[in-house]
This record gives C-alpha cells, sequence and structure tokens, in this order.
C-alpha cells in the first residue's frame, strides 16, 4: 500500500457558485487524485487545504521550542511543536507528494510557505553538521516522488521563458522539495489566467490530461510493485 500526500494551497474553493472563481490549481490536482484512486483505492490518502486551512506561522517561542533538546522541552513546548510534528509525521509518512499551489505576486501563498516553514526543521527533516564544510544542512528523507501543480496569471515562468526571472514559485518548490525526501519530480503547470483566452483553455486541458497522465503512470506503477488485497484508509486533516 502506498500513501499519498495531497496539499492544496489556492485562498479558493475548487467549486464556487460563481465558476469562473474555482481554483484551477485544485481542480486539476483533483484530476490527479480521481485517477489515482480509480487505480488505487486501497491507499493511504492524506488531504490537507492549507489555503483554506493555514498552519500556524512560526515564533521566536517555536523556535526556542525547536532548539531546546527534546528531553527538556516543557509542556507548554511540546505542545507548540504539536503540528510540527504531525505534519512532519504526514510527510514522513508518504511516498508520494501533491501540492498544488496558485502563484501570488510571483511566488507561493504565505499559507503554503506557512506549511513548509513547519516542517523544514533541524533534526527531523534536516540535519546540521559544521564539519560538512559549506553544505551542513543535510536533508533526512528521501525516496519520495513529488508532483507540483501550479496556475498562474501570465505566462513564460519556464526556463528560457519570457518571464523566467520574475517566476519564484516553481523555484522555490524545488529548492524546499529536498525537506520533503522528494528524489523525483514532476510539473503541471496552467497558464495565461488573466487574459482568459483560447491560450488559457488550451493550457489547463494541457495540464488536466498532463495531471491524469501522471497519475496513471505513477498509481498503475505502484500497483505493481504492492498486492491488491488493501482496505481503504481515506485521512481528511483540517
Amino acid at each position: 500500500m502506498s500513501t499519498l500526500l495531497h496539499i492544496d494551497s489556492s485562498v479558493r474553493a475548487a467549486s464556487n457558485p460563481n465558476p469562473d472563481h474555482d481554483s484551477i490549481s485544485k481542480n486539476i490536482a483533483l484530476r490527479f487524485i480521481e485517477t489515482w484512486r480509480k487505480n488505487r483505492p486501497g491507499d493511504e490518502y492524506i488531504y490537507r487545504d492549507v489555503g483554506v486551512n493555514p498552519p500556524d506561522f512560526i515564533t521566536q517561542d517555536w523556535i526556542g521550542a525547536v532548539f531546546t533538546p527534546e528531553e527538556k522541552r516543557t509542556p507548554a513546548q511540546k505542545e507548540r511543536l504539536a503540528l510540527s510534528d504531525k505534519l512532519i509525521a504526514e510527510v514522513s509518512a508518504a511516498d508520494v507528494i501533491l501540492i498544488s499551489s496558485p502563484m501570488y505576486n510571483y511566488g507561493m501563498p504565505a499559507q503554503l510557505k506557512a506549511w513548509f516553514d513547519q516542517i523544514v526543521r533541524i533534526n527531523k527533516t534536516f540535519d546540521f553538521d559544521l564539519a560538512r564544510g559549506d553544505y551542513p544542512l543535510q536533508p533526512m528523507l528521501s525516496g519520495k516522488t513529488l508532483i507540483i501543480v501550479t496556475s498562474s496569471g501570465e505566462y513564460g515562468f519556464e526556463k528560457g521563458g519570457i518571464r523566467e526571472s520574475s517566476g519564484h514559485l516553481v523555484p522555490h518548490l524545488r529548492t524546499l522539495s529536498k525537506y520533503l525526501g522528494a528524489d523525483t519530480i514532476y510539473e503541471i503547470a496552467a497558464e495565461y489566467q488573466e487574459f482568459g483566452d483560447e491560450r488559457h483553455r488550451i493550457s489547463v486541458a494541457n495540464a488536466r490530461a498532463r495531471a491524469e497522465s501522471i497519475a496513471l503512470e505513477l498509481s498503475v506503477a505502484a500497483r505493481s510493485q504492492s498486492p491488491e488485497d488493501e482496505t481503504t484508509n481515506f485521512q481528511q486533516c483540517y
């Protein structure tokens, strides 16, 4: 059985009374999930919508608790780190991680950054050793597959694109992906939303088709590596 962790980060819902307000990134991610579940109904599924239910921002007290040896933490410090511990446990358990994110002001939403800040934590997802010289930080997780779904109002943020230097969402996600233990990364992008023209419609359609194709490829590969007599275990986390 595989474990799939799904993180949505748009502040918009996937479905709204006015469909023009539906989250594009969430709906593309949903296409991936629907395909995966069809092929892997017995897999564990963990879902968090951090756009609607954002994690707490880290604080000075949070940092103080992190750098206090575990055996010396007060009950209050342990409570302060409880959410971080839970989020890290979800990442650690996952074989496949799906993150959907709109581009806000050329980067990731603050809510998604808050999720990463709770997860990228010393002695949990990375360790630190000055004996490594100029590269003292080393990720502690590995072997996971990450699927990145993004949506943007403009276009041309890819390498060599006309807005390459302005696109900080995917590069930031790729940089942080090592702390999730991602060894393999797939990217799915929908663009041109602000233009609302045929280019946008084609881009969204292509993104949805790509999401379905990647989900089919990965879920079939996972199915061939594990038994079929599994029971469903879905978790909705808020």
